[in-house]
């Protein structure tokens, strides 16, 4: 049975580790080399012991240990093309990196990784979903401007997921960012905001998802309340697990 923490999840950086059977993955890398192995060995984790790790997209705050990790524990480094080429100029990762076409599927160990595209301004951005032996899967989708079929697709099957709740609408407009920041934001190619995740969240439940972890969340147009509240809203009296992830320390999904 798949085991899935979120490390730490903001715009200061992101990480997600993902285990079963004796295999342990990383999904991003964010923040720093040194911050990576503090929150692994929270969790029982080695970052030496890792099997891989699969980058979203190439933001600082999805692969800023990447470089390090790989130049101290020589993990594979599995990115879809687009974000592949933009890693090209990190000298560490360059030898460990392993390019694949924009969707793919990838086993290693216990654990089959198959990455699917969101709409977000980076080079090649793709969530992912994760299975282990035993039929078991989570989805791990943040960074987005919209809900996208691909996601919703994405959830069926899955025990649980990982989906971001970046902004409150009202927060960010009356916030103090400025007005290209907002703007881009709130794009296509933005992020997603709580009341579109309450949407996927509803739709989650609906195919079954158990576990439903809240992620991405921004610290000046957003707090954890009020993301929880949204989403809580949208599943009315459903069973799901919601957890809201923090900024700077794991927290369990499943």
């Amino acid at each position: 049975m798949i085991e899935a923490y979120s490390l730490f999840s903001g715009s200061s950086g992101n990480g997600t580790l993902v285990r079963s059977g004796g295999t342990s993955i990383l999904i991003d890398a964010g923040r720093s080399r040194r911050a990576v192995g503090c929150a692994l060995s929270a969790v029982g984790q080695c970052a030496a012991d890792l099997a891989g790790v699969f980058i979203t997209h190439e933001h600082t705050d999805h692969i800023g240990a990447l470089d390090q990790l790989c130049k101290h524990e020589g993990v594979p480094v599995h990115a879809s093309c687009g974000t592949a080429d933009a890693l090209l100029h990190h000298d560490f990762v360059r030898g460990n990196l392993v390019r694949h076409p924009v969707i793919y599927t990838e086993t290693v160990g216990a654990l089959t990784v198959t990455a699917f595209p969101l709409p977000h301004d980076s080079a090649c951005h793709v969530g992912y979903i994760v299975r282990d032996g035993e039929g078991d899967a989570i989805c791990i989708a943040t960074d987005m401007g919209h809900i996208c079929e691909a996601l919703l697709t994405g959830l069926t099957g899955c025990r649980g997921a990982l989906i971001e709740a970046n902004h409150d609408i009202a927060m960010l407009r009356c916030g103090p960012y400025p007005a290209y920041l907002k703007a881009r934001i709130l794009s296509p190619v933005g992020h997603l905001s709580n009341e579109d995740c309450a949407r996927v969240a509803a739709h989650a439940e609906s195919v079954g998802v158990k576990f439903l972890a809240l992620g991405h969340l921004s610290e000046e147009n957003n707090t954890p309340k009020l993301a929880r509240d949204t989403v809580s809203a949208a599943l009315g009296g459903s069973d799901t697990v919601l957890t809201v992830c923090d900024r700077c320390a794991p927290t369990r999904i499943m």
